[in-house]
């Protein structure tokens, strides 16, 4: 018979051998209950949208806690889960709900950080969707508590935890298409509204949805369909965009396999330039220092559609040429070394294939030592980590520099003050004080990271 085991005994067990740990250059992973198949208690933050995909993708464990602000979503799957609690603020489900030992967070992004800093800080183990957070302080605070209270965590990119992806990233840690000094990624996305004003008439909140609660952290307006439930993306105040929304995604293989952290300077121009949401277009420039042996880097992000002189809109997206001979798809990278390139075709099936001395070769027709482990499935990765089995490759220790190097790109936008110097480890534009509110954002009151 399966036996839940109490949030204490998991965190009483950090640090403790299991079995199936894995140890690679990092602190041994963290213990494991007795009976291999104990079920983990899991809360869920956000069960609407890409919410329900999460819930669903922790069903084998045991799910004691639903939380939504929007009650109908929250209705929909407690019918499925009778015995799970329901809350529509995640901050009472997190002091009350003691059993809780690991929970999901699907939230709009403004939401992201103050839930799972609130769990991680009572040893939780967290799973969040990306980007993992909604500004770059955000980040750092959530990747220091994770490794401050010895929790297992994951991003939500699921392609981080594809066979492709892996293979990708070893063959460009190989040296595959040899030094690269240049990448470039886009996406067709926003396809939600952008580059607009605020409504101007106020809307009354459907009876089944909490307004106030689901503002959060974010400053006081009244409620209107523009924002919830879905075209939170496009506003400032809620979302990160189209970078946001896809370049955890798109940017993740080279982020990982090029070995890169936080670039040295950024530069960001889009159009136009608002200050409730994001761009119709964005095109962002982030320039990496040299790595050991690896050259200096150009990473250029593109997403949106621009206008031409006739006025008709066409996708923003790097030169065709670099994709030698390649069609390019609405969502990709052209990743270039001195030895050739390589040409992701679908982020959403991770296919790619590279150019080498004028060949094109599918990545099956490539040499390529598989040196990273296949991952068991994106949430079954993390939970295993609960468990007691190897880390997830996901983990905030690597997500959340990521995520920082993503949002910098917005933060160059919307300080608009040309090219900037970038301190990374600081969380610093030198000599533009006009992007700090964009690195660290205020909270409404009673809402606190």
């Amino acid at each position: 018979m399966t036996r839940k085991i109490s949030r204490r005994s998991f965190v009483r067990t950090a640090g403790a051998a299991g079995a199936g740990v894995w140890i690679a250059g990092r602190q041994q992973g963290y213990g494991q209950e007795k009976s291999p198949n104990a079920k983990v208690a899991m809360g869920c933050i956000g069960v609407g949208g890409r919410g329900a995909g999460n819930v669903d993708g922790v069903k084998g464990e045991t799910i004691v806690a639903l939380c939504d602000p929007d009650e109908q979503r929250l209705q929909e799957q407690a019918k499925k889960y009778p015995n799970a609690k329901t809350y529509v603020d995640y901050r009472k489900m997190l002091e009350e709900c003691k059993e809780i030992q690991a929970v999901t967070v699907a939230t709009p992004d403004h939401h992201h950080a103050p839930a799972a800093a609130m769990a991680v800080k009572q040893g939780i183990h967290c799973y969040v969707e990306k980007p993992m957070t909604h500004s770059i302080y955000e980040a750092r605070v959530l990747t220091e508590l994770a490794a401050k209270h010895k929790v297992h965590t994951q991003m939500g990119n699921q392609g981080h935890s594809s066979g492709s992806r892996r293979r990708l990233v070893e063959f460009l840690q190989q040296g595959g298409i040899g030094k690269v000094t240049e990448v470039h990624a886009w996406t067709n996305r926003p396809i939600w509204p952008q580059a607009i004003d605020r409504p101007a008439k106020a809307m009354d909140a459907p009876a089944h949805l909490h307004w106030d609660i689901w503002l959060g952290p974010a400053p006081e307006r009244p409620y209107h369909k523009a924002y919830a439930p879905f075209a939170w993306r496009g506003w400032w105040d809620f979302g990160t965009g189209a970078l946001g929304d896809m370049a955890c995604h798109i940017m993740d293989a080279a982020f990982w396999g090029l070995d890169l952290k936080y670039p040295t300077a950024v530069e960001a121009e889009g159009a136009p330039l608002h200050p409730e949401s994001g761009p119709a277009w964005m095109t962002v420039k982030l320039d990496f220092p040299a790595r050991g042996e690896k050259p200096a880097l150009k990473y250029v992000w593109y997403d949106g559609k621009k206008k031409n002189d006739e006025g008709k809109e066409t996708p923003n997206m790097p030169p065709a040429e670099l994709a030698r001979g390649i069609k390019l798809n609405n969502n990709g990278n052209v990743i270039v070394g001195d030895k050739g390139t390589v040409v992701v075709l679908d982020e959403q099936t991770g296919n790619w294939k590279a150019v080498i001395d004028g060949k094109t070769l599918d990545k099956s027709e490539l040499k390529i030592e598989k040196t990273l482990p296949d991952s068991p499935g994106h949430h079954e990765e993390w939970i295993r980590a609960i468990k007691g089995g190897p880390r997830a490759l996901g983990e905030w220790s690597y997500s959340g520099p990521f995520t920082e190097t993503v949002l910098i790109g917005i933060v160059a936008f919307r300080a608009n003050k040309g090219k900037l110097a970038w301190d990374g480890q600081n969380m610093k534009a030198p000599g533009c004080p006009e992007a700090d509110p964009f690195i660290k954002r205020e909270y409404r009151k009673g809402w606190t990271l």
